[in-house]
């Protein structure tokens, strides 16, 4: 009945930083300075991550789609970083192109607004 959690303790850890940021720096910033944030929480962390990753989408032996991603976490767990109100779509179809694209089994989009941290797990 009680549903595991893939990378548990690694999420965890993930969602913690996220909310040690908003808690510093509060509502109101761009995605890049969460980003940058992020990344020193992910440090202080000792979560070994890489950051602003290419991802390339090949049909065939042609690339024909380049994509960004915000973080790779331990080189399991996809994280975008988004300033929304909402989970949009377009946003959840984003992080499982880059989860697919990577053969990975998670993304986690953390939204951040005025209410504060929410996080949507993507599993592929």
């Amino acid at each position: 009945m009680g549903e595991k959690y893939l990378y548990k303790d690694l999420t965890y850890k993930i969602i913690g930083a996220s909310y040690s940021v908003y808690n510093q720096l509060g509502f109101g910033h761009r995605e890049k300075v969460l980003q940058r944030a992020h990344e020193i929480e992910y440090k202080n962390a000792g979560l070994s991550f890489k950051k602003e990753c290419c991802v390339r989408i090949y049909y065939g032996e042609r690339i024909i789609a380049k994509y960004y991603m915000d973080f790779v976490i331990e080189d399991k767990i996809v994280v975008e970083l988004k300033v929304a109100n909402e989970f949009y779509t377009k946003d959840i179809k984003q992080i499982l192109s880059y989860v697919k694209a990577n053969d990975l089994r998670l993304g986690l989009l953390i939204i951040f607004n005025k209410e504060g941290v929410k996080v949507k797990r993507i599993i592929n």
